[in-house]
């Protein structure tokens, strides 16, 4: 394996390597340096391919300058895809102290062979339709967040020769900028891949899922089109809560599991005991794991043949080629050149371009524009047939007629239903008002795009005395709100307005009547109570794991949160994980945060729905002058009234003006005032330029400005909720 000279710079090095392999080791000859030998060495029983120098070698600059002297150690894999990469690390020897980093150096793309290149379309769907349904492999890559799932993904991607192996292949299937910027998965992707094993190509379907809790319906969705999924857990940090949770879902779903240990490249990374912990707490067979390093490459060529000899193919009782078309609508996207774009898994039959279709749920008909698979950007097809995961263009740009979960049929044809999607069970609620209300129509247009696109939002019309009209949006949680507010803003350039989060209560009056409320302002308060016999607010089982020594403090922090232990568990490894119920509104409250700084960041939360429980909650208003700001509004714990009272007042006055009569603003729970503070009137002197001995005049100018004041502070209380609310309101909600 040679390959041409490469050039290799990072600060004032600058070397030019050739890389050689002969016989199981590799010889780099770095121009300007003596050579290096690399030999083979073996981390663990699949790393037979790890080829690390164990000598050092120094570089004394240009000049010969030995204050300059440097030196470096170079680490080299051999990837599964026949490319070479070599870490290097550089310690400076000049004063004061030294620098230490990495740089890559890889074998140029011409150099990486995929045993079948696909050119052209044609290519594509020459390979695909000659592959029959038994060589399909419909996979999801589930993790706890931060584990390495995009990046495996990128390798797997080249591996297979869907993009080109090159350094700057970083979270391809990361296509939204937010998802480029905060460096996690916030929607779940598909693509297919061809991989040609002993003789034969398969089929392969990959799915890159969210691994934070607020995206789960991303993944559980994802699971109706797979039959397996790869287990991923990271070297270092071992198992957590989401690796724990989408575990129990996967093993609820029936998917063959295949547990991959990431990252085992790193210093830090502890083998042994995350192979316990898999085997331990999922009852795993430790011979089943692959151990890889995403980022390197290192061992991820073990993993294709493990998914084709482990998951089973999409089952033959339930997809039949030879049967109408019966397809399900898996995802849905606007892109403003050709309208809705649907994701589909097609279980019978077989569907192609100018075949009209029709959407059960709707009875809605349309003729189909295009049709192809995601390669792993849209590469149109003749034709979709039983078994893939694939996209559908049916021609329209109305968001409103297309629903997740809908099955597709052939317009004349009678089929069975597929079984549709949990509908998404709002966990916070935010109001949303445009900054400028003249925007609200097209506001309103650039959300039904972001609907068609996210289906777990769930948004209906609202209007505010303070902030006029708008929408109340409810989202699965606290990060799903912000990562929305933050798509509208970069995709479609709009500005929102977000009250502060809620969650949905349950209330109940006399006569047995419940009712779910989650908008502040429709909050029984102190005058209306007296038909209410109970308030239950949501609550969730948490599931949290940290280190051991952290046990104290985490114990104290949900106490303080009114939370109630349920179970304790230390695990072997050291790790502690518990159990415990939480109110909704205490997680909300950034609790991960608060669990984060009590841990040092070690620790990590999942969570599930647990339903309601009776608790003594009101609603908080804030008052100016007398009038409710209602989009202020909030509801708390009793125990909380007091200090979040206080807290509200005197963030307000901060925002609002100095006027010519007293501004009074005071926070009010169960119709008594818990806190108030006062913004002083400006004082106009009326009397500047009248002579002293004139008390007639006097007397006649001061009882004309106490009038005048006092109808202006009685005005006031009219408009304390529009124009003051209107000034004040967006800077009190903004949070940053």
């Amino acid at each position: 394996m040679d390959a041409p000279d490469y050039e290799f710079s990072q600060g004032p090095l600058r070397l030019l390597a050739t890389a050689v392999q002969q016989d199981k080791k590799v010889l780099v000859s770095l121009r300007n340096t003596h050579k290096l030998v690399a030999s083979v060495k073996a981390f663990d029983k699949h790393c037979n391919m790890v080829l690390e120098n164990v000598k050092e070698f120094w570089y004394d600059g240009e000049d010969g300058n030995k204050a300059l002297r440097e030196r470096y150690t170079a680490k080299m894999f051999l990837r599964g895809d026949s490319s070479l990469l070599v870490s290097f690390k550089r310690y400076v020897t000049t004063t004061p102290g030294t620098d230490t980093y990495k740089g890559y150096l890889k074998y140029p793309i011409d150099k990486v062979k995929n045993p079948t290149p696909i050119v052209s379309d044609d290519d594509l769907y020459k390979r695909i339709s000659s592959i029959p349904l038994e060589n399909y492999r419909n996979f999801i890559i589930v993790a706890h967040v931060d584990h390495g799932k995009s990046t495996l993904s990128d390798r797997l991607l080249e591996l297979t020769g869907v993009v080109n192996p090159t350094i700057d292949n970083k979270q391809v299937l990361d296509k939204l900028e937010v998802e480029r910027e905060r460096g996690i998965t916030v929607k779940a992707q598909t693509v297919s891949m061809i991989y040609h094993y002993k003789g034969e190509d398969y089929m392969i379907h990959l799915v890159d899922s969210p691994g934070h809790v607020d995206f789960r319906l991303e993944v559980i969705r994802s699971y109706a089109s797979c039959q397996g999924a790869l287990l991923l857990v990271d070297a270092s940090e071992g198992i957590k809560a989401q690796t724990v949770a989408n575990f129990y879902i996967a093993y609820s779903m029936d998917l063959k599991l295949l547990p991959v240990i990431n990252k085992i490249d790193l210093d830090t990374a502890d083998i042994q005991k995350a192979e316990e912990q898999i085997e331990e707490t999922f009852e795993l067979d430790r011979d089943d794991i692959v151990h890889v390093s995403a980022k390197t490459g290192l061992n991820v060529n073990y993993i294709l043949p493990k998914i084709i000899e482990s998951i089973p193919p999409p089952p033959p009782e339930k997809y039949n080629r030879d049967a109408p078309l019966r397809s399900q609508i898996v995802d849905c996207w606007y892109d403003p050149y050709v309208g809705v774009i649907m994701l589909v898994n097609v279980v019978d039959g077989e569907l192609k371009k100018g075949d009209k279709i029709e959407f059960i749920s709707t009875g809605e008909k349309h003729e189909v524009k295009e049709v192809g698979v995601m390669y792993p950007d849209r590469r149109a097809l003749p034709k979709l047939v039983s078994g893939q995961v694939a996209y559908v263009i049916p021609g329209f740009k109305d968001a409103n007629k297309v629903f997740v979960g809908d099955t597709i049929k052939l317009v004349g044809t009678d089929v069975e239903t597929l079984e549709g999607f949990e509908e998404p069970k709002p966990m916070v609620f935010v109001g949303a008002f445009p900054a400028e209300g003249t925007e609200f129509k097209k506001m309103e247009e650039s959300l039904q795009h972001l609907f068609l696109n996210d289906r777990s939002v769930v948004f209906q019309r609202t209007t505010s005395n303070a902030l006029g009209q708008g929408w109340k949006l409810g989202f699965l949680g606290s990060l799903h709100a912000s990562i929305f507010k933050e798509r509208l803003e970069k995709e479609h350039g709009k500005n929102l307005i977000i009250t502060a989060p809620t969650v949905p209560y349950k209330v109940t009056f006399k006569g047995g009547r419940e009712e779910i409320i989650n908008n502040p302002s429709d909050f029984p308060d102190g005058n209306k109570k007296s038909g209410v016999v109970d308030i239950a607010e949501p609550i969730v089982e948490a599931l949290m794991t940290f280190p051991g020594e952290y046990t104290g403090p985490v114990m104290k922090l949900c106490e303080i949160n009114r939370g109630i232990q349920k179970d304790l568990q230390f695990l072997s490894n050291g790790q502690t994980l518990m159990r415990c119920i939480l109110p909704t509104a205490q997680l909300i409250d950034d609790f991960v945060g608060k669990l984060k700084g009590a841990t040092r960041g070690y620790a990590s939360l999942d969570y599930e729905d647990g339903g309601y429980m009776s608790s003594d909650v009101c609603k908080l208003e804030l008052l100016v002058n007398g009038g409710n700001v209602d989009a202020l509004a909030t509801i708390v714990h009793k125990s909380q009234v007091n200090k979040m009272g206080r807290e509200m007042a005197e963030r307000l006055v901060k925002f609002l003006s100095v006027q010519q009569y007293d501004v009074i603003v005071q926070a009010a729970a169960n119709g008594k005032i818990v806190a108030r503070e006062t913004i002083r009137a400006r004082r106009k002197d009326v009397l500047a330029k009248l002579h002293a001995a004139d008390q007639s005049r006097r007397k006649k100018l001061l009882a004309k400005q106490k009038a005048g004041k006092k109808n202006l502070q009685a005005g006031s209380q009219g408009i304390a909720h529009t124009r003051v609310a209107a000034e004040a309101c967006q800077s009190f909600l903004r949070r940053d």
